[in-house]
């Protein structure tokens, strides 16, 4: 049963003026819909009501709102509710789960890698994963959920990387896209250096190649970044330069690489986590 609070809307129609920040959603569009991003699927959204983040309001159909009711501890978010076929003609792409959720970007000044860096510069063990040219927003979800389930503690990416923001990229780091501190930076070999004098980071890169090491053979200090790149692409030239070490994982010839989610949650676990778990 609905509850009858001031912060719910029925939505009937097409055309209801409240929903126009869901209205005709594009990835490529939704940074600039007053600084917000979108967020999808009922798992997710449960992690969202959680956390910290600002959520500027909940678009859910009757079944969803009874499941996520009782997880709406803010009695002034703003929540619409609509049949799920209404819910995809508003927003123009199917819905089949019938959540979603608007939230607030965080700031640009909170997404500067200056600012991870002074998050950090006290600890004494650090993990940090830097990704370089990776444009495929699956892989970029990916990226998130296996950088939270082997311990990063943040992340930073290039400018030339996709937005972690994304509806899809969200969806498929299963919320951690939220939950791991993340910076972006244009100055992208600046901040390399930076990252290895401020914080002191062994920089290992992923990659193949004459120069590389098995990944086995490295050994991963308290303090390492982990330097990644997307498959075709791979570390640029000048980014290897900068690594300490190049890490690569031996394949069979016939397959000479592996696209990073899958790359980087085989890295992941042999640097941070092979010896740490006990599996008997």
């Amino acid at each position: 049963m609905l509850r009858n609070h001031e912060n719910i809307s029925i939505i009937t129609t097409l055309d209801d003026s409240r929903v126009d920040q869901y209205r005709s959603v594009r990835d490529a569009d939704l940074r600039g819909r007053r600084h917000l991003c979108m967020v999808e699927s009922e798992m997710v959204v449960r992690r969202l009501l959680a956390s910290h983040w600002k959520i500027h309001s909940l678009f859910l159909s009757p079944q969803k709102y009874e499941r996520l009711a009782p997880h709406i501890q803010d009695e002034s978010l703003q929540v619409y509710i609509a049949d799920v076929s209404l819910m995809s003609n508003i927003t123009g792409f199917h819905i089949h789960r019938g959540t979603l959720a608007l939230v607030h970007r965080p700031s640009e000044e909170s997404l500067r890698v200056s600012s991870l860096i002074n998050s950090l510069v006290e600890k004494k063990q650090i993990a940090l994963l830097l990704g370089e040219g990776i444009t495929n927003v699956d892989n970029m979800g990916s990226l998130f959920r296996n950088a939270a389930a082997f311990g990063i503690d943040a992340i930073i990416l290039d400018g030339a990387c996709c937005d972690p923001l994304y509806r899809k990229a969200i969806r498929v780091s299963m919320g951690h896209a939220l939950s791991i501190p993340w910076a972006t930076t244009e100055s992208w070999i600046e901040t390399l250096k930076e990252v290895k004098k401020r914080l002191q980071l062994k920089l290992i890169g992923c990659e193949t190649g004459k120069n590389a090491t098995p990944i086995w053979e490295i050994n991963p200090t308290e303090k390492v970044g982990i330097v990644m790149g997307e498959e075709k692409t791979g570390l640029s030239a000048s980014t290897i330069a900068q690594c300490d070490e190049i890490a690569e994982i031996p394949m069979m010839p016939q397959v000479p690489s592996l696209n990073v989610a899958v790359a980087s949650a085989v890295g992941l676990y042999e640097f941070l986590c092979r010896n740490r778990f006990d599996n008997r």
